[in-house]
């Protein structure tokens, strides 16, 4: 069932071979090993070790980050993921325990250049009654800061932004040019390909009445193609909050500047049913060809987890997984002037999408969810923290102090989100060639990524028709899981005879981490009725425990001591190591598969605050949790 093999050879073994956006064949698999010299570790020409970064970083410069008072540049937000420590907007010191590989640092387009000019009380924000209330309220700082800032978001997701303010922060106008130009540069100066990847890029911030349809952008080139476009916006007259309008932008850019960029969405569990549509859109639109060949050309990835909650999964949606309930955010939309229903929950998860596509790709032809998986903050402190016990939290008005808890993140007449309800998550881990813009960029094209909710693990993800046990009988299973089968985020290749999917999957624990509790494997599938399914096996796990009569594994254990926010890894396995054989496995049904890692019970982050601070913690608010990994799937297609 299970093989534990040494941290080394989990993480060296855990190795990417170049490739196209395409899956490459046995044969080329198998050239790119050179004849085998003595040395087991001559001649290769791929990564030995994840890369790992940040998708989604607001720093000073967009619009709620800056009323909230974050004062931190982008050259500040780029040194802190390099390493280097940093003092907040707060005024407290700051560094990661660990450097980043890379990082898009992604700014909202919209009202460029007018958080500045709000911290600085220009006549362009001060002559308009609205714009002067903002600032009063910024300059008050702490609660009063915060009201303001969400009032601010509240006009602009309601569409009732003065029109006077758009105008002076729109494209064409001198603050938003500057501001563009200051974003693209500062991403120049940090840019160390073979050190450190500054990936140039923003968030277009769709939000008609509240329903967040929200998509990051990243580029693959640097300032002389980017300096050749202004980035869209979603605010009238001149913006549109319709995603096949940025689509219309991401083409026109190809276009005119040979350059390639794409889009990713986020918390689709904010927007109420509307991320992932079946039938029709938002916008009034089908979901027809055009649609799904649109965006499955223009959105190969998904932000699986961040701080305004986990969209793995939903108990709704999955009652017989018992992890599916993990941070989960379901009050309603993200200014919560719409709470949400239970019918509105199959277009918000993960999960489901990838169960949907699958019927749409059976419609269709295409698959517009077939997308890659990441984790990222969404932090609009200018600071990527996904550490629990160094968590800068969503802005500045909720960095580090006895209070924070105390404030909702959102709350309006008809609900609110606790503070207590943040979530320190997550980061993305890449399989790229080398550690550049385009080789990362080109991982993620391929979807050779995986999501965490803030921990370093290890994981690599290999599908196939002949793997077996003895393919874990190595330092290097990566060879095997190239030249055998296809990496996470690929197509199973032909089937031949009467074979079935077998799927190499090696984990290793953040070497400063806790330790695993299990591996899973979370399958989907269409039937040959048209109905949709899902099943998570428990395939790898710590200890001697043993599945029961109900197909349960035991659970772990706990070793979280909350009175000093610690935990023992006297429980779990540091690295899982396994081959495992779809049981139920029918050649004639599409199906997806991906892998979900567990750690075993650590203290949220609210545990901590608890001890520094020596404060009270709700009742109701979380203290132990379990972090995990998120593989990208690997999709099986029937022939014919």
């Amino acid at each position: 069932m299970q093989r534990l093999v040494t941290a080394t050879a989990i993480i060296v073994a855990m190795s990417s071979a170049a490739m196209s956006d395409g899956v490459p064949s046995k044969e080329a698999s198998e050239g790119t090993f050179a004849a085998k010299p003595f040395s087991p570790y001559a001649n290769r020409k791929f990564p030995e070790m994840p890369l790992w970064g940040e998708t989604h970083l607001h720093t000073g410069l967009s619009l709620d980050a800056g009323a909230f008072g974050n004062i931190l540049g982008p050259d500040d937000a780029w040194r802190f993921a390099k390493g280097e420590q940093i003092t907040s907007s707060s005024g407290q010191p700051v560094r990661l325990s660990r450097p980043l590989d890379w990082m898009v640092l992604t700014d909202h387009t919209d009202l460029m250049g007018f958080a500045p000019d709000l911290q600085a009380g220009k006549p362009e924000i001060l002559s308009d009654p609205k714009g002067l209330e903002w600032y009063e309220g910024y300059t008050k700082g702490g609660e009063e800061a915060g009201k303001s800032a969400f009032d601010l978001i509240t006009n602009f997701s309601q569409m009732t932004l003065p029109e006077a303010i758009v105008t002076a922060y729109s494209p064409g106008a001198d603050a938003f040019a500057f501001t563009w130009e200051k974003i693209v540069n500062s991403a120049e100066t940090h840019n160390d390909p073979g050190r450190f990847t500054a990936f140039i890029g923003f968030e277009w911030t769709s939000v008609p009445k509240g329903f967040n349809l929200h998509r990051n952008v990243m580029f693959r080139d640097g300032a002389a193609r980017a300096l050749q476009v202004v980035p869209p916006v979603t605010q009238p007259p001149m913006g549109s909050t319709n995603p096949l309008d940025l689509y219309d932008w991401l083409e026109a850019y190809q276009e005119k500047t040979g350059g390639r960029a794409v889009a990713f969405s986020h918390n689709g569990n904010l927007s109420n049913g509307w991320m992932f549509p079946t039938e029709g859109t938002y916008h009034k639109g089908t979901v027809d060809q055009t649609y799904v060949e649109r965006r499955a050309k223009w959105e190969p990835h998904y932000e699986i987890t961040q701080i305004k909650g986990d969209g793995e999964a939903h108990p709704v949606l999955s009652p017989e997984d018992e992890f599916a309930d993990y941070e989960t955010w379901d009050v309603g939309n993200l200014d919560l002037t719409e709470l949400k229903t239970e019918d509105m929950l199959r277009g918000e998860y993960a999960r489901e999408a990838l169960k949907q596509g699958l019927a749409l790709e059976a419609k269709f032809g295409i698959n517009p969810y077939k997308f890659g998986l990441g984790g990222a903050t969404d932090s609009h402190t200018g600071l990527t923290t996904a550490e629990e016990e160094n968590f800068f939290s969503k802005s500045v008005s909720v960095e580090p102090s006895p209070t924070r808890i105390e404030h909702p993140f959102i709350k309006s007449e008809l609900g609110q989100i606790d503070g207590h309800q943040m979530v320190a998550s997550g980061y993305t881990a890449v399989w790229a060639e080398e550690n550049t813009r385009a080789s990362i960029f080109d991982a993620f094209k391929r979807r050779e990524t995986y999501a965490t909710t803030g921990p370093r693990i290890g994981l690599r993800f290999f599908g196939g028709w002949e793997f077996t046990e003895e393919d874990t009988y190595t330092r290097s299973p990566a060879i095997a899981g190239y030249t055998k089968g296809v990496p996470m985020g690929g197509d199973m290749r032909p089937r031949a005879g009467d074979a079935v999917p077998s799927f190499l999957i090696a984990a290793l624990r953040d070497p400063i981490g806790a330790n695993l509790d299990r591996a899973q494997v979370v399958k989907g599938w269409l039937d040959a009725e048209g109905e949709l399914h899902e099943k998570v096996f428990d395939v790898a796990w710590s200890g001697d425990r043993e599945i029961d009569a109900n197909g349960k594994l035991p659970e772990v254990g706990n070793t979280v001591n909350l009175e000093t926010a610690s935990w023992q890894n006297s429980i779990g396995s540091s690295e899982l190591l396994t081959v495992w054989t779809d049981p139920d496995f029918d050649p004639n049904e599409r199906a997806f598969y991906y892998v979900r890692v567990l750690e075993i019970p650590t203290p949220r982050w609210v545990v901590y605050d608890k001890i520094r601070f020596g404060i009270e913690l709700p009742e109701e608010a979380q203290l132990i949790h379990q972090e995990r990994a998120y593989s990208s799937p690997i999709w099986y297609t029937p022939e014919g």
